[in-house]
């Protein structure tokens, strides 16, 4: 017997959230046209969610709008929920589509019991996608992941850190403090 999936395109997601088939609070995300459950946020997810978000605004002031749990719309009938997309300040636009691959940043996710999906099914999919850049940080190792510099829609460059200083593609003059991310 073979077993037939079925998969989702972005509309037909969308179409189920409008009609309501699909709740906005049911924590689930589309990624390459498959729903998948998100883990639950406990508190320690939470906290360096909102602590970083906080950190990270007062660093990029307006040049960005720094996002918290919300979703962005990428090709690949993806529509994920990082932890933090740093993204373009488009204002009123984001009334009309969430955020695209050529208005994100970069992206930050928090890994406390998601650490396989976010370093394998995640990354491959903002790969794919063409996100330039794209941070891991591992809340049980105390280690943040960075993967950048895309080629052949992978990351060529990772770079593993646990202390220092990291200043972002887009912004090279801004200089992140690693343990701000990791609190180790």
């Amino acid at each position: 017997m073979t077993v037939t999936m079925f998969k989702w395109s972005l509309d037909r997601y969308h179409e189920a959230l409008v009609k309501g088939s699909i709740r906005e609070d049911d924590r689930i995300e589309l990624l390459r046209g498959d729903l998948v459950v998100m883990s639950p946020e406990r508190e320690p997810h939470a906290y360096y969610t909102s602590k970083v978000s906080d950190y990270l605004r007062e660093l990029l002031g307006t040049q960005v709008k720094v996002r918290e749990g919300h979703p962005i719309t990428l090709p690949n009938n993806s529509e994920p929920e990082p932890d933090i997309a740093i993204v373009q300040p488009l204002g009123k636009e984001y009334l009309n589509h969430h955020p695209y691959p050529e208005n994100i940043f970069w992206i930050i996710e928090f890994s406390n019991t998601s650490l396989e999906k976010d370093l394998g099914l995640k990354k491959s999919i903002y790969a794919e996608a063409k996100i330039q850049e794209y941070w891991v940080a591992n809340l049980k190792g105390s280690e943040l992941k960075v993967f950048r510099n895309l080629s052949n829609d992978n990351y060529t460059e990772e770079l593993t850190l646990t202390t220092g200083t990291i200043s972002p593609l887009p912004f090279p003059k801004i200089l992140i403090e690693v343990q701000q991310l990791i609190f180790s």
